[in-house]
């Protein structure tokens, strides 16, 4: 099949302006010597974000959709329209270094073993340079369930500490590739480089999270490689603090910690179901939401609906 365009870069937006203007200028300054196209797929962005693209970047193909359909569905409005060889799942709070979007292009062109390429991803930092999330394993129930142990005895604790008005901060470290190239389960979405082929799809149940997991698993059970480079710089936004500071127990039930516990039902039922694993687990998630009575009551039937659909 003959393309347009050597690479699309999708990029999904929803309220977040500055991070997208950022992103934008960074992709039209930082890429060249290769065809492109970007495509920002709009979640319905009240905050002046469609204002803004039409008047500072008329080039980009704009997708108004009007509603918040998720990054998974909105990544795949964008890809319907993707004119490029390749695909660039890249967020709106990152920002490229140098011409990234190249060097994936022309290390996947030139690689002997390019069929055999499902992802490529890079080393992510943060905008201190700090090495951050990147890629990883896939889940596994055992993984899982220690986490979810984890997780319900530390906001137990955590529950007792606030009530003394204690404040907690956890550290997290930074686990440094040093490699020129590291094979990897997943690449995370921020920025995934794909073929503009069946494996570039979404499933669209997944609403936000555990998409680009799920996705790499299929590409994994056809023997396709995911592998990290080096040579890619970008930094992503999401992972700017080191530090988390326990300030209220509202953030276990923010919107994002709720559909980590949604999406991660949702991927051992599709790839790994095996029920008295997934009953322990989905046990756990219920425990860890008990922990805000009336407050989760609805995520709870949610999560129960999702169990047993």
């Amino acid at each position: 099949m003959s393309w347009e365009l050597d690479v699309s870069i999708i990029i999904v937006n929803y309220n977040t302006k500055e991070l997208t203007r950022n992103c934008l200028k960074s992709v039209f300054d930082k890429t060249n010597g290769i065809s492109f196209e970007v495509i920002v797929s709009d979640n319905g962005s009240n905050d002046g974000s469609v204002e803004m693209i039409k008047s500072e970047f008329p080039q980009v193909v704009l997708i108004e959709n009007n509603a918040n359909l998720g990054f998974g569905a909105a990544n795949n409005r964008g890809l319907k329209i993707a004119k490029g060889k390749y695909i660039l799942y890249l967020n709106s709070d990152t920002v490229l270094l140098n011409n990234a979007v190249k060097i994936f292009f022309d290390y996947w062109e030139n690689s002997p073993e390019k069929e055999k390429i499902g992802a490529l991803g890079c080393v992510l930092q943060d905008d201190k340079g700090n090495v951050i999330h990147s890629g990883g394993d896939f889940p596994t129930y055992k993984k899982e369930i220690f986490r979810l142990i984890k997780e319900n005895v530390a906001i137990s604790v955590n529950s007792l500490l606030s009530f003394f008005h204690i404040k907690q901060i956890h550290k997290k470290k930074n686990r440094l590739l040093n490699a020129v190239s590291e094979s990897v389960d997943y690449v995370t979405g921020a920025d995934l480089f794909v073929r503009n082929n069946s494996f570039a799809e979404f499933d669209e149940r997944f609403f936000l999270y555990f998409e680009e997991t799920d996705l790499q698993f299929k590409m994994n059970k056809n023997s396709l490689k995911r592998i990290l480079i080096s040579d890619p710089k970008t930094i992503h936004l999401e992972g700017k603090s080191n530090k988390i500071k326990m300030k209220s127990l509202d953030r276990y039930i923010s919107f994002s910690s709720a559909q980590i516990l949604f999406s991660r039902i949702l991927y051992f039922k599709k790839n790994n179901h095996k029920k008295i694993w997934l009953f322990i687990i989905f046990i756990l998630e219920q425990l860890y939401l008990f922990h805000f009575f009336y407050k989760t009551k609805n995520m709870r039937k949610k999560l129960w609906s999702l169990y047993v659909s």
